[in-house]
């Protein structure tokens, strides 16, 4: 008798951004209008990481017009400002938290992925802090259900306290994928989300294929419920086995072979 197949999550790959000039010719054709851009990124990939907002913000009309350009399935993650992350007292951001969510993101409706809360390098743990941080979060808005994710830098983060901490606000650590930062692959919320960042222009596909092949396996463990084996965790619990959304994104430096190295390792899922 054959088996049921196993419940899984969705796997949402894709890279940063749609706009650089260096990927017109090379991963967009050489006569496509920018204004087409965003269409064909999306008909290509499952997702696109929004940079921008993490500068400054945008307008509601700029959310609705990107919705508006990708296929029912797609996904954008989106950062939130630097005004609310990098500042000595995290429980002071409730104002810019405010202000990024009153700044019309919820227009993208269900084209809304997580928003990733981006941490600098020097920013270390602090408990009590980081968890008034975690607390100003919003969970609903406009009939949404709102997830977030954060990407630390630090090594001090990398204690089990830090896991916990995340479990109890039901947010998401970066798995990130980087020469410098710490590596954390503890599943912390209901959905899992990584970071490929040591990925080569030297490579027609970003990474080599044997390197592809082992994401899309862990990518698919994740949606699943499981837990690679061979990733760094710093936890001393497991996560509770359920199927879970997974986003990842590629991004490299140069990053003009990331697009090729999603859509390969869209193809190996």
């Amino acid at each position: 008798m054959a088996k049921k197949p196993t419940k899984s999550g969705r796997i949402h790959v894709g890279i940063g951004g749609w706009t650089f000039a260096p990927w017109r010719g090379v991963f967009y054709p050489a006569k496509l209008t920018q204004a087409k851009e965003l269409s064909y990124a999306a008909s290509k990939l499952t997702a696109i990481e929004i940079n921008g907002t993490y500068y400054g913000s945008q307008k509601p009309e700029s959310f609705r017009k990107w919705a508006s350009e990708v296929p029912d399935g797609f996904v954008f993650s989106v950062k939130g400002p630097r005004f609310a992350t990098n500042r000595k007292v995290l429980a002071e951001a409730g104002e810019s938290v405010a202000r990024f969510y009153d700044s019309g993101v919820t227009e993208m409706g269900d084209r809304l992925g997580p928003v990733l809360w981006q941490f600098a390098p020097t920013k270390k743990f602090d408990p009590d802090d980081f968890g008034a941080f975690l607390a100003l979060l919003p969970r609903q808005r406009d009939g949404l259900t709102l997830r977030h994710v954060v990407e630390v830098r630090h090594d001090s983060f990398c204690v089990p306290e830090f896991v916990a901490l995340l479990r109890k606000h039901n947010v998401a650590v970066v798995y990130a994928e980087h020469a410098t930062y710490p590596a954390i692959a503890d599943v912390t919320s209901d959905f899992v989300y990584a970071r490929l960042q040591t990925g080569s222009d030297e490579v027609k596909t970003c990474y080599p294929p044997k390197v592809l092949d082992a994401w899309a396996k862990r990518l698919a463990l994740w949606a699943t419920g499981a837990a690679p084996d061979d990733l760094p965790m710093v936890g001393d619990k497991p996560a509770k086995k359920q199927p879970r959304d997974v986003f990842c994104y590629l991004i490299h430096e140069g990053k003009v072979n990331a697009p090729a190295g999603a859509m390969a390792l869209i193809d190996r899922l």
